[in-house]
């Protein structure tokens, strides 16, 4: 900068008192007249012919950026193609953690419609505090998420307590008397059903779209024979679902099924369904399990509900 001044106040300065940073800044030029000597230049003179070529560099750079990500663009198609056939559309998932970091990707990528079917009555309280963060969470961006129970969850407030929390937040729960499978939808891109009968036995992801499709009309009309649930906290069970549990636990009796059969179907004690069969053999005045089947059959309690 003392250099600077100097050519600035005499007009010029000796070539070998400028110091390179003036040079390379373009603030001197070589005197036309007398190329022993620099002159100064203006600062707005000297930033253009700074900047000019840095600007070409930057402009040049910005092309070929352009350049490289069209190019990478078309492997990208052609990344996505191979990825998606090449995706297994069916996955085995062993393990909590595996199936919990399954579920928290399928649920979180979810932006319709969370479809889920909970057989087995009452669900444990862990589970529940897990699935309540994550359903929430969903609900909060907009998905529309459905549930089915089974009736047999009215008595459980834990879980009917999860049912209050996700009601509020515009969650939709029904219930009916007997559920056949567990399974959970996101959208209609994944699905999720359990690899056995035990709760430890593992789960299968899918992603085939004529599965999901199934499994999402199988819902459908699960949803459409099943009765709300209310959204203002647990209640007793109404008259319709006390009769429609009644309904199905007497078919089955007259299907010949026990009553350890009944109850794993329809999520309850052994204890409770014996007792819905000895008040309506009380009722029918039955005296045998045999007797019972010849009764209910000619005695109208197992026509629908009017």
């Amino acid at each position: 900068m003392a250099v600077y001044r100097t050519a600035l106040r005499e007009g010029r300065v000796p070539h070998d008192e400028v110091p390179p940073c003036l040079w390379r800044l373009h603030l001197v030029v070589e005197d036309s007249e007398d190329p022993e000597y620099a002159v100064p230049i203006t600062p707005a003179a000297a930033t253009f012919a700074t900047m000019a070529p840095l600007e070409d560099l930057l402009a040049e750079q910005r092309r070929t950026m352009d350049s490289v990500r069209a190019t990478l663009s078309a492997f990208e198609a052609v990344y996505a193609q191979e990825r998606d056939a090449a995706r297994p559309s069916l996955v085995r998932l062993v393990g909590r953690d595996v199936i919990h970091t399954a579920l928290e990707a399928a649920v979180g990528g979810c932006r319709h419609e969370l479809r889920t079917v909970q057989p087995g009555g009452g669900r444990p309280e862990s589970a529940l505090a897990e699935a309540l963060d994550r359903d929430l969470r969903a609900l909060g961006r907009g998905v529309r998420q459905r549930t089915v129970y089974q009736h047999t969850v009215h008595t459980h407030r834990p879980t009917m307590w999860y049912v209050e929390q996700i009601t509020a937040a515009g969650g939709e729960v029904r219930s009916r008397a007997e559920v056949l499978e567990r399974f959970i939808i996101c959208d209609q891109d994944h699905a999720f059903i359990p690899l056995s009968d035990e709760p430890s036995g593992g789960a299968l992801h899918i992603s085939e779209p004529s599965l999901v499709r199934f499994l999402t009309r199988y819902f459908e009309q699960i949803w459409e024979r099943s009765t709300p649930v209310p959204h203002n906290g647990p209640a007793p069970r109404s008259p319709i679902v006390t009769t429609d549990l009644q309904q199905t636990i007497l078919r089955a009796v007259v299907g010949g099924e026990t009553d350890s059969t009944i109850a794993r179907r329809l999520g309850m004690s052994r204890r409770s369904v014996a007792e819905h069969i000895r008040k309506v053999s009380v009722e029918l005045g039955s005296g045998s399990r045999a007797q019972l089947g010849y009764l209910l059959a000619g005695s109208g309690l197992l026509e629908p509900a009017g």
